[in-house]
């Protein structure tokens, strides 16, 4: 990238800023964007991802399951459908590792889409705890519920809400709260180049002041001895070190016990800042119980395929509609929009109960019969295509051990159940492909 392209009010400011680092700094925009994924330890350890990565790794220094890589298109590989990794700049992978050992806990993503500091958080819950992931944008939302489930995330709870909503509804209710907030995205600019034409000073001036609303929403919702970490992708001071500042003179019982802020030109990454802040005083509140309901009839369809089909038992059971949810444990029945609760665990059909591919995605080796699949066949499975397959009843497609989605056998054929919005291409493009 030829740094001519960045707003010239943004090279002024950042060259008052960085003094004799300015030149460093403006010829970090001639490197190429650095490229990262981050292990879900969910399904895999670091240790066994890097046995079976489809393309080179080399580790990020601050992110233990993170790593660089030069790969292009890293979304396109059956590695990434199976939910073995997520896609994130590396810079990013800096500030849900601040929260600690989150296992156990309520913790809240207060502005959440697509996923990757959210879906880091849920790996280092190990499916302990309960995880609310938030976005206020349903266009957003949806893409975020995808990637918990791509995942595997059995404990958290999409919702699509303002954080002043979220704040009404459990005041002081989280251990752990992580605001990436929306910012002017300096630390994009290689990337997107919306972030240059969308830049501004008064831009700039606009997110701080939204950051500041957002911190105190965040500050309403957390729990007296709770820690919050607040982090931008940009470089702006306004909106970092000094919205760090304001919220600490404004919000009493709170200490700043860390403060991190990546330069593109000191480390390999696009930049970005994290603020680690404990608080003391306050009070600590509590999820509404879920109230008892009386035992859906229905519940025998799934209780049946759950002996028939499963090595493992779901309990916490939620019916909505005909939806059936295992919902985390401690968790509080949503009454904001909620686009994901726990594990949708299927539908009921008639007399028939249909599993979804929330629950597929969330199994592990042994819980279920797994149908392995090689490379080929497992793009063809993702390209919709039904399979040759022995046996009978509802089996697991998986690549190298890890789930895909559903197949119903029967007659000697795998029928497909791999939702058709998810679908890499047609059966006629792969088919083509295959010819060729």
């Amino acid at each position: 990238m030829n740094s001519t392209c960045l707003p010239e009010k943004f090279k002024a400011r950042m060259e008052r800023e960085l003094g004799g680092e300015y030149e460093s700094f403006i010829s970090s925009y001639a490197l190429p964007a650095a490229r990262g994924v981050r292990v879900n330890t969910l399904k895999i350890s670091s240790e066994k991802f890097r046995e079976i990565a489809p393309f080179e790794v080399t580790p990020v220094p601050w992110c233990a399951d993170g790593f660089y890589i030069s790969e292009e298109k890293p979304g396109n590989f059956t590695e990434h459908a199976a939910g073995l990794y997520y896609v994130q700049e590396p810079s990013a992978m800096c500030a849900a590792p601040l929260l600690g050992d989150l296992r156990g806990k309520r913790v809240l993503d207060l502005c959440s889409a697509p996923g990757g500091k959210g879906t880091q958080l849920a790996a280092a819950m190990a499916g302990e705890g309960v995880l609310f992931l938030n976005e206020i944008n349903f266009s957003r939302a949806k893409i975020l519920s995808q990637n918990a489930e791509r995942m595997g995330i059995r404990n958290a709870v999409v919702t699509v809400a303002s954080p002043a909503q979220l704040a009404c509804e459990y005041p002081a209710c989280f251990d752990c709260i992580l605001v990436d907030a929306p910012c002017s995205g300096e630390g994009m600019f290689k990337k997107e180049e919306a972030a240059i034409s969308e830049w501004s000073e008064e831009n700039v001036a606009r997110c701080a002041v939204r950051q500041a609303e957002i911190l105190d929403c965040a500050d309403k919702l957390l729990a007296a001895g709770g820690r919050l970490v607040y982090s931008t992708c940009t470089f702006a001071r306004d909106e970092d070190e000094c919205q760090a500042e304001n919220f600490l003179a404004t919000h009493a019982g709170y200490t700043l016990l860390r403060q991190e802020k990546l330069w593109p030109h000191k480390v390999r990454g696009e930049g970005h800042f994290a603020a680690l802040f404990e608080k003391s005083g306050g009070d600590s509140g509590d999820f509404a119980r879920v109230p008892k309901s009386k035992p859906d009839p229905r519940e025998k369809l799934w209780r049946d395929f759950e002996k028939d089909f499963l090595n493992v038992k779901f309990d916490n059971l939620h019916v909505s509609g005909n939806t059936l949810h295992s919902l985390p444990e401690g968790a509080p029945l949503p009454r904001l929009q909620t686009l994901r609760a726990g594990v949708r665990l299927g539908t009921f059909e008639g007399n028939r109960f249909v599993p979804d591919h929330s629950l597929a995605m969330s199994l592990k080796a042994g819980e279920a019969e797994f149908f392995e699949l090689d490379e080929e066949r497992a793009k063809a499975y993702l390209s919709g295509l039904t399979l040759d397959c022995g046996g009978s009843g509802w089996v697991v497609a998986a690549y190298k051990g890890y789930p895909l989605g559903w197949c119903k056998v029967s007659g000697g054929v795998a029928k497909n159940h791999y939702p058709k919005g998810l679908r890499h291409t047609t059966a006629h493009e792969f088919l083509a492909r295959a010819a060729h």
